[in-house]
């Protein structure tokens, strides 16, 4: 009991201060990664185009509150409060939104690379999961007292901090007043379930997964794999272990469809991430002008429900007669080989991010159009 307290009672203590600005990578207003412009080069069939950077809307009228993936390698189970690999996560996948919505981010005390690793290896996961997603909650009560002001919000993530989002709908937002300013839950790279022809019920009561283009109080999930690399049984993403169930699918780019629809991404061109069949050129002309590029359907994505396998297949629309690469990554390398039931996890956010900001950006120009104060 008493080493149970004094672990407690240390924890307590190293919790972040979110009254506190330096606990936020991301505050509307201010100098921070999310206010930082991202130079990007436009990829066409016939090379490199033009080069400008991304904006930042003085006036949006939505919020964006963005919990990052699993980045950290800090050693032990749950990362400390000096950003490195974390302000790397905003900036690439979520910097670009604050030319749609204000940006808040919370720096909090993620569950690291080495415990995800241990996790596979049998370790367990609910004291690091806890602290982890009580600095979230945190950071989002903060959030709704000090800046959210009765305004429309969106929930952005990806992978632990999509879990994170999940586990904070079903315990803080859904069955509540604050439901009605949910405009979007954006929230990829982990496993949303439905019972199968669904919309609802699983992983949550009344939130229903995004079906048709303009739906507001609903979430856009999914999970990416290349095409004809379907999930395998037992895969962490894109397989339902539930009989019955299976794992929703919003085509970022069409939410409802079930066809193909090319996509607008955004790569940062300067990842040290392996890629199958070796680095990426991206231009024959050479090497990319900035560290960011985007490519206008390059790729296309379809959502896929199979019984308990449920995805965002991935086909590349490679043309081997333009300037264009034929490749794109995504896939989670570690011990010199690709991880099959992780799919194409790195790219779940980078194949739409277009997409996304224009999803975000018409929430806002919608409720300008209606006059709302901001």
């Amino acid at each position: 009991m008493l080493l149970a307290a004094a672990l407690l009672a240390a924890t307590a203590a190293n919790a972040p201060d979110y009254s506190n600005g330096a606990d936020w990578l991301c505050l509307p207003g201010r100098a921070d990664t999310c206010s930082t412009p991202l130079k990007t080069t436009a990829l066409n069939p016939n090379g490199y185009g033009s080069t400008g950077q991304s904006q930042v809307v003085k006036d949006a009228a939505v919020d964006c509150f963005y919990v990052y993936p699993t980045v950290s390698r800090d050693d032990g189970t749950n990362s400390d409060l000096a950003p490195a690999e974390e302000k790397a996560a905003v900036e690439v996948q979520f910097a670009r939104f604050a030319g749609a919505c204000r940006t808040y981010a919370p720096l909090y005390r993620s569950m690291t690379v080495g415990l995800i690793s241990a996790v596979a290896a049998g370790a367990d996961y609910k004291a690091p999961f806890a602290t982890a997603y009580g600095d979230v909650r945190a950071a989002w009560q903060e959030y709704l007292a000090k800046y959210n002001q009765g305004r429309p919000f969106v929930l952005i993530g990806h992978s632990q901090g999509s879990w994170m989002l999940q586990t904070l709908i079903a315990q803080e937002i859904e069955g509540r007043p604050i439901a009605k300013q949910m405009k979007l839950a954006i929230i990829p790279g982990f496993n949303v379930l439905v019972p199968q022809g669904k919309l609802t019920g699983g992983t949550f009561k009344s939130t229903p997964v995004c079906s048709r283009p303009g739906e507001t109080g609903c979430v856009m999930t999914w999970t990416s794999y290349r095409e004809k690399n379907v999930p395998p049984p037992g895969a962490i993403f894109g397989y339902s272990e539930l009989a019955g169930m299976t794992v929703a699918c919003t085509n970022p780019a069409r939410p409802g469809s079930t066809a193909w629809e090319p996509l607008d991404s955004y790569w940062f061109a300067l990842s040290k991430q392996p890629v199958p069949g070796g680095p990426i050129t991206w231009s024959t002309e050479g090497p990319p002008p900035s560290p960011f590029l985007r490519t206008e359907g390059l790729v296309s994505g379809r959502c896929v429900n199979e019984g308990q396998r449920g995805y965002l297949s991935i086909r590349t629309n490679a043309d081997p007669k333009d300037m264009r690469t034929d490749r794109v990554g995504g896939e989670v390398g570690a011990l010199g080989f690709f991880i099959p039931g992780w799919g194409m996890h790195l790219a779940d956010i980078s194949a739409p991010q277009g997409d996304l900001v224009r999803e975000v950006e018409a929430l806002s120009v919608a409720r300008s159009a209606r006059g709302v104060a901001r």
